[in-house]
């Protein structure tokens, strides 16, 4: 079983952007054979969904409130999947977390999570 890891995450101004990395904490590696997707929790707040992209990337899901703003896209040459989040505002933050879904279709929960990584978004 892959295990998950976050990055990126941070403290920005609104306005900003943050590119965060979901990759397999063992060294070497890879989550080019899996489905992967982001979610985050903000305090108080129950976990949603923002995104996920198929094994082969072709197919990427976005939340309606998340899609003008979040990219979801694969680095196969390092294995990795990104999430781009442009345009932050103080009700993005969050801890946000990237999980693996079963099969090669964004369809399914989650079937192991990543520790989160935490945005604030604040001036």
């Amino acid at each position: 079983q892959v295990q998950l890891v976050e990055s990126g995450g941070g403290l920005v101004q609104p306005g900003g952007s943050l590119r965060l990395t979901c990759a397999a904490s063992t060294s070497g590696a890879t989550l080019n054979y899996y489905t992967i997707a982001w979610f985050r929790q903000a305090p108080g707040k129950e976990r949603e969904g923002i995104s996920c992209i198929s094994t082969f990337g072709d197919i990427t899901h976005y939340a309606d409130s998340m899609r003008d703003r979040f990219i979801i896209a694969r680095d196969n040459a390092e294995g990795t999947v990104y999430l781009q989040a442009n345009n932050l505002q103080p009700d993005d933050t969050a801890v946000y977390y990237c999980a693996r879904k079963p099969g090669t279709a964004c369809s399914g929960n989650a079937v192991s999570w990543g520790p989160g990584t935490q945005v604030t978004v604040a001036s």
